[in-house]
């Protein structure tokens, strides 16, 4: 009865905005779940890292099928990151060239033919200095563009 007095424009809206509302919850709590996920994950990669010394060859942007990363390492990774691409750095340690998949905050500080010492967890480059203790050149001029806008305002974010 209450239903049929209600105009139906007002009742369409009433119920997007129910929905809405919905799945503003939903995201919020998997956002949560998320953050402490990553938090955990962190900590174990931090824990694992070691310092390697290496010849950076190559790095691109590129997907994980067409890096040459190992079988186990791509059957792994969830099905929407196989398509996406991931920054690579091809390297030389010590006589052996690997691939490795390269944190996105430090892949833009990674010297392209010079030797490194890198921060390596497995295959996952998380950190890079220069071989005498130096920081590794950076680009000077900030990327342009929505995306990089972004990505800034998001690492002020993460790091206040």
């Amino acid at each position: 009865m209450f239903l049929l007095q209600i105009p139906t424009f007002t009742l369409v809206l009433l119920i997007i905005t129910a929905i809405v509302l919905v799945l503003t919850i939903v995201f919020y709590f998997l956002g949560k779940k998320a953050e402490k996920r990553k938090a955990e994950q962190d900590e174990q990669v931090k824990a694992m890292s070691q310092t390697v010394s290496m010849l950076i060859i190559d790095k691109k942007r590129m997907k994980l099928k067409d890096a040459s990363l190992p079988d186990a390492v791509v059957n792994s990774m969830p099905w929407y990151a196989k398509g996406s691409k991931m920054p690579i750095v091809k390297a030389k340690v010590g006589p052996k060239v690997m691939t490795f998949i390269c944190d996105f905050d430090v892949f833009d500080q990674v010297p392209v033919k010079k030797e490194v010492k890198a921060q390596v967890s497995g295959l996952y480059i998380t950190g890079v200095k220069g071989l005498h203790g130096n920081k590794a050149p950076q680009d000077e001029a900030p990327k342009k563009g929505i995306r990089a806008w972004l990505q800034r305002q998001a690492k002020k974010m993460n790091q206040a």
